[in-house]
């Protein structure tokens, strides 16, 4: 007797086997440009090496001798005496020049000893102003949403005011004040933030973040909109999807073509996700459109 043929399952399709994630992320997402900011402005401080010099109420600097490739200048502090090993520092003589004589007989650095001029400082006066107001900026951005026609009247205003200014010659003037405005950070200072925002930002994007979810396989959705919450399963019949991308300044300008994304589900108990803050979400759209139009395919 002859055996029956076995029979053959159907090859499954690349689109079943497929998934689309979708991450939510936070406003912190928003806030990479400060901390490229602090990095770039700590790296400028390093390159000027211009140093900071902190004196006590009363101090006085007058010049004492001027050529035409330096300037010597005595400065009078009030308060304690400087010694160097013990030994009181003449007053012709600098405290850096005696240390150095020091270490020639000694060999070794004189105790006790701190340099005077540690902190690094940037001489330019718009750093300081530029990094706040980049702060302040990005902190409304993130906060107060601007969108559809108030996104247009908010870049309608700023290039109005920009030309007003520009044909006022006022540009110079504002400029000018700023640099009065002594707000000065040093280096230490624009690592510290950067570093720590770097580092919460990267916490925030790579682990948090992604606890908040969306998955889109064929025929079935797969949401998670809590951290530490249990995933929910949806039919994608009927379902709709939304692209929001109409807030200029996050969405573009910080979020690199980032939008939020609402998803609605069918049925006679549908639900309404909305997804904030998703990256490269018009890209990611139109795959889960596509899955969408492809029917899984059934093995025999």
């Amino acid at each position: 007797m002859a055996s029956r043929p076995t029979p053959q399952t159907a090859p499954q399709s690349l689109s079943d086997t497929r998934e689309i994630r979708i991450v939510s992320h936070s406003t912190l997402f928003y806030w990479w440009p400060i901390w490229v900011l602090g990095f770039f402005m700590a790296l400028w401080t390093m390159i000027e090496n211009h140093r900071m010099a902190i004196v006590p109420e009363g101090s006085d600097l007058t010049v004492l001798r001027s050529t035409e490739k330096d300037v010597e200048y005595i400065m009078k502090v009030p308060g304690k005496v400087h010694t160097v090993n013990g030994k009181e520092v003449q007053p012709t003589r600098s405290l850096t020049h005696a240390v150095e004589e020091s270490l020639k007989r000694n060999k070794q650095p004189p105790e006790p000893y701190e340099e005077p001029f540690k902190p690094r400082l940037s001489q330019a006066s718009w750093m300081g102003p530029v990094f706040c107001v980049f702060l302040i900026l990005v902190v409304f951005i993130t906060n107060v949403p601007l969108r559809g026609l108030w996104s247009v009247i908010a870049l309608i205003s700023i290039a109005l005011i920009t030309v007003v200014l520009a044909f006022f010659g006022l540009w110079d003037d504002i400029f000018r004040n700023l640099s009065y405005l002594h707000i000065y950070i040093n280096m230490a200072g624009y690592l510290t933030i950067a570093t720590l925002l770097l580092m919460v930002w990267v916490v925030v994007v790579v682990f948090f973040d992604q606890q908040i979810y969306m998955v889109f396989t064929p025929g079935q959705l797969r949401v998670r909109t809590e951290i530490g919450g249990g995933e929910t399963s949806y039919d994608t019949t009927g379902l709709v999807t939304e692209k929001h991308r109409d807030d200029l300044f996050r969405h573009w300008v910080l979020g690199l073509g980032s939008g939020d994304l609402t998803v609605k589900t069918s049925g006679a108990a549908g639900h309404t996700f909305t997804m904030p803050n998703v990256l490269f979400v018009g890209w990611k759209l139109k795959q889960i459109q596509e899955m969408m139009r492809d029917k899984p395919m059934v093995q025999g």
